[in-house]
């Protein structure tokens, strides 16, 4: 099936709906497919075999994903936040292409052989001009091409097709199920699989996509209360900003009926304070990968709130986890060997499913019959609840001994003056690696001695961080995902003194 009959599908059945932007000034969905005809239309004469996008969020950037679908030609969305130099290195990986760019972003970019850049704002003119006639239907393959973040070396470019993606849609999403007055505000940038999920979903849903150019607490609260949103999707470095907003304000953004969160670890006390805050929303709980087209595991509302009300530890426990597999997705735990585990057994996340991709331009991963390797570590309780440990690159290996650093941040979470704590390992001449943590603390300074016996009275010695840091704030991508490679080096090259 092809992305683009997503859109076709909705502007038939609800032609005069909004389908993008405001109340005021909105796209319906008909006139958002006419402007993806026409600006397949205008890129085809532009040359190129891919369509890249360089800019902020807005219409132009759903309107080229499906006008390049429209063209058989991957969508190629690129990090505007990277350098200069390395920006231009992945524009020129696209090539063959033609690039729509930002206006103020062209003077960023270098001369490519083989890539044509244009201008946003004619890309948009043409859009809104040009005449749409139907356009000839191409045979789908690849939908789009997303570059990963590079923590681990050069950025990979997975391979999405269009199969992958609708199956996703259509497995998760219910056709034009969404109420009229529905609205999901988006905030996160084109080039994260959140970003295309959002449209792909919210299109065949039938609700409206409002979007945030750039997050700020403050900008997100206002267009949630201007726009009446019903839904969003954040990560969590978003939603504690989001929360002290509220606090400060005194607001309660009573049209909101679902909040989604993904992208990175949730850290216990900010959910449990948001569903204090807000509770009449629906949280969300979603987990997934680049390379499975978006979320592969839920845990619904029902679960957030049975944690919260409940006296069952397991369901308490519960809110640390990631929900279920979606029911079309199978998903395993193997050891190193490649053998699955049992309940409550840790080991390596293996997941299969037509929405997984497992694949990249320079080779493929997937394994022969359909399973794929996340590299996240995790295990599932008797109830099939899965706990996802981190990536498995950041598992910390001391003198052969696998430590999980997501426990010890998890333990060092429940102290009353930690804000923000990242787990990590140094390189030690003895053990081979020791654990280090990088602190954000709240009022006052607890020291470094009263930190290691609060975590030797939780877990045993061999898990207490030997060294620590103290930080104002700890580095994460705009994504909401901590980067630890940075710490690592930043750490081993000079450690803090206990």
């Amino acid at each position: 099936m092809h992305t683009a009959l997503l859109l076709d599908m909705a502007a038939d059945a609800a032609p005069d709906r909004l389908a993008l932007g405001g109340l005021a000034d909105g796209l319906t969905f008909e006139e958002t497919r006419r402007r993806a005809r026409a600006g397949a239309a205008w890129l085809a004469r532009q040359g190129g075999q891919t369509v890249a996008f360089l800019g902020l969020n807005g219409w132009a950037m759903p309107v080229a994903l499906f006008a390049s679908g429209l063209l058989a030609e991957p969508f190629a969305p690129l990090n505007y936040r990277l350098p200069n130099a390395d920006l231009n290195k992945l524009l020129a990986r696209t090539a063959p292409s033609v690039a729509v760019v930002d206006d103020d972003m062209l003077h960023r970019l270098d001369t490519h052989a083989g890539v044509t850049v244009v201008a946003r704002s004619a890309f948009e003119a043409a859009c809104a001009a040009e005449a749409a006639d139907d356009p000839p239907w191409a045979e789908p393959d690849i939908a789009v091409l997303l570059f990963t973040s590079g923590t681990t070396g050069e950025p990979k470019a997975a391979i999405l097709r269009h199969a992958n993606l609708t199956s996703y849609v259509i497995g998760t999403v219910e056709f034009l199920g969404a109420d009229e007055g529905e609205a999901a505000l988006v905030s996160v940038p084109p080039y994260h699989i959140a970003g295309i999920s959002a449209v792909l979903t919210g299109v065949y849903g039938g609700r409206r996509i409002v979007y945030l150019e750039a997050f700020t607490p403050e900008a997100w609260v206002d267009a949630a209360t201007r726009e009446a949103i019903t839904h969003a999707m954040v990560v969590p470095t978003m939603l504690g900003s989001i929360l002290d907003i509220l606090a400060e304000r005194g607001e309660s953004l009573p049209a909101l009926r679902a909040l989604s969160y993904g992208g990175g670890r949730m850290p216990l006390p900010v959910i449990e304070r948001a569903l204090e805050l807000l509770p009449h929303v629906d949280f969300v709980n979603a987990y997934g990968l680049t390379e499975t087209s978006s979320t592969i595991a839920v845990l619904g509302p029902d679960d957030h709130r049975m944690a919260i009300y409940s006296d069952d530890p397991a369901a308490k426990r519960r809110l640390g986890s990631v929900g279920k597999p979606l029911p079309a997705l199978e998903l395993e735990i193997r050891d190193p060997d490649g053998k699955a585990l049992g309940p409550n057994q840790s080991g390596e996340i293996y997941v299969r499913g037509e929405q997984v991709s497992g694949e990249y331009t320079h080779k493929k991963v997937v394994q022969d019959d359909g399973w794929f390797a996340t590299n996240d570590g995790g295990w599932m309780d008797d109830e099939g609840y899965l706990f996802v440990e981190g990536r498995l690159d950041d598992v910390i290996v001391r003198g052969g001994e696998n430590i999980s650093p997501g426990e010890i941040e998890d333990v060092l979470r429940e102290h009353p003056n930690v804000a923000d704590v990242a787990v990590l390992g140094v390189p030690d001449d003895h053990w081979g690696e020791k654990v280090a943590a990088a602190v954000v603390v709240k009022d006052g300074a607890p020291a470094a001695d009263d930190l290691a016996a609060w975590v030797r009275e939780r877990l045993r010695s061999t898990k207490t961080p030997e060294v620590w840091e103290f930080r104002d704030a700890l580095p994460y991508n705009d994504t909401g995902k901590l980067l630890r490679r940075q710490l690592r080096t930043e750490m081993s090259a000079k450690p803090a003194a206990a």
